[in-house]
């Protein structure tokens, strides 16, 4: 009788012993867990430590650090590049800006008066291609600052009709340019949303200057109580093939008034985020871009 208890009182101790092990181990793997979580979610150099002297938790934790450091030089490096490329596009932005400002002033200063009616008419070809040309490194430019987009964002609350309707008017001589008559259906309700309003004011640039750039002397605006804003005009140079392809970065439509470069590429990255939603459609001749942004923002 003596033997069995002994042997029952043993097995109970290891027992006990095991469990609490396992709800030590439990204990530390959730911890290990929250604090991988933490670390990456978070921009420090901390590494992962253990309350336990366990040897197979203290090899995951060794295992885990050298993980993380490797990916913190990973993205140090990333860092590095992404902003030795955008220091690269800015400079071959500026130096692109001189010549093509200087090939303009001189087209400006030519005597065409002496100049055959064909002659008159490279030359307006040459002039509308360093436009071209000159809107392109302006895009090319604004490409460069967006790299950086995903830093802190300020936010606020923004009133998306005075926004929208300032972005408007500073089209003004645009419009009149293109013989332009806009259509505006504003709602009177006063919507209001968490958002940059920077980023805001550069996603309403962005769209309506491609819409001038496509629309056949028309553009419509029209915002609802529930803060969806549709902006659309009249083309016949798109199709929906091209549609689909119309937020790639460097999609061009060859026919439009202008090269489209990357201006509803970054409307796209700038609208995604702002946590809105932006989409494309073309009906009935009509291209239809439209924006939803989430009460939340």
């Amino acid at each position: 009788m003596g033997i069995w208890f002994y042997l029952f009182f043993i097995v109970l101790c290891i027992l006990i012993f095991l469990i609490i092990k396992i709800l030590v181990m439990k204990n530390e793997i959730n911890h290990i867990g929250e604090s991988l979580s933490s670390i990456l979610k978070s921009d420090t150099n901390n590494l992962i430590t253990i309350g336990t002297n366990d040897n197979e938790l203290k090899k995951l934790a060794n295992s885990l650090n050298k993980s993380l450091k490797e990916l913190r030089i990973l993205e140090l490096e990333y860092k590095n590049g992404s902003r030795e490329f955008k220091s690269s596009i800015t400079n071959i932005s500026h130096d692109l800006r001189t010549p093509l400002t200087a090939i303009r002033g001189y087209l400006d200063l030519m005597d065409k008066s002496n100049l055959t009616k064909k002659q008159i008419n490279y030359l307006e070809i040459i002039d509308h291609k360093v436009k071209d040309l000159s809107d392109l490194t302006e895009q090319f430019f604004d490409f460069s600052k967006s790299i950086d987009i995903q830093d802190e964002i300020k936010k606020e609350n923004i009133c998306l009709n005075n926004v929208l309707e300032d972005s408007i008017v500073s089209f003004y001589s645009l419009f009149k340019e293109y013989n332009i008559m806009p259509n505006i259906d504003i709602c009177k309700n006063k919507v209001v949303r968490l958002l940059n309003e920077n980023m805001l004011k550069r996603i309403f640039e962005n769209i309506i200057s491609n819409a001038i750039k496509y629309s056949k002397k028309d553009f419509n605006v029209k915002m609802y109580d529930n803060g969806i804003i549709e902006f659309s005009n009249r083309t016949d140079q798109l199709d929906h093939v091209s549609l689909e392809k119309i937020f790639d970065r460097y999609y061009t439509v060859e026919s439009a008034k202008r090269s489209v470069g990357i201006g509803l590429n970054i409307a796209k990255q700038l609208v995604e985020l702002s946590g809105g939603s932006i989409e494309a459609k073309y009906k009935k001749g009509f291209f239809i871009v439209k924006l939803n942004f989430d009460k939340k923002g």
